[in-house]
């Protein structure tokens, strides 16, 4: 028989650190301030979409795992450049309280590629 192994939950960190945020969850809010910004009501983005109010709702709450096409229907439905979305996600994702910067990796800012 195969050996059991302990699952380790998401929010199972050193006491002195914040869990890791699901991109999906920072995705969400990311996409809740952009419709809540413009005023825009949930059932009107979802229908510019193509998806189900509820299908939006759980996105923005952080349930769903949108697919690219989803995400881009939802940023195209809310008139949002998805270059700005993902630096934007990216930002709350560097933002969050307790963030530890891991050696070696680059320090937030401005991306700029060779060409």
């Amino acid at each position: 028989m195969a050996d059991i192994l302990p699952f380790q939950h998401r929010h199972a960190t050193a006491p002195d650190r914040e869990p890791e945020p699901l991109w999906r969850e920072a995705l969400g809010r990311t996409l809740r301030t952009a419709r809540e910004e413009q005023g825009g009501r949930l059932v009107d983005v979802a229908d510019r979409a193509g998806i189900s109010p509820q299908y939006l709702s759980e996105i923005e709450r952080g349930r769903k795992e949108p697919s690219s096409e989803m995400i881009a229907a939802v940023t195209g439905a809310l008139g949002v450049d998805l270059a700005d979305l993902l630096t934007d996600v990216a930002g709350a994702v560097r933002r969050r309280p307790g963030a530890v910067r891991t050696p070696g990796r680059r320090p937030a800012g401005p991306v700029l590629l060779a060409a």
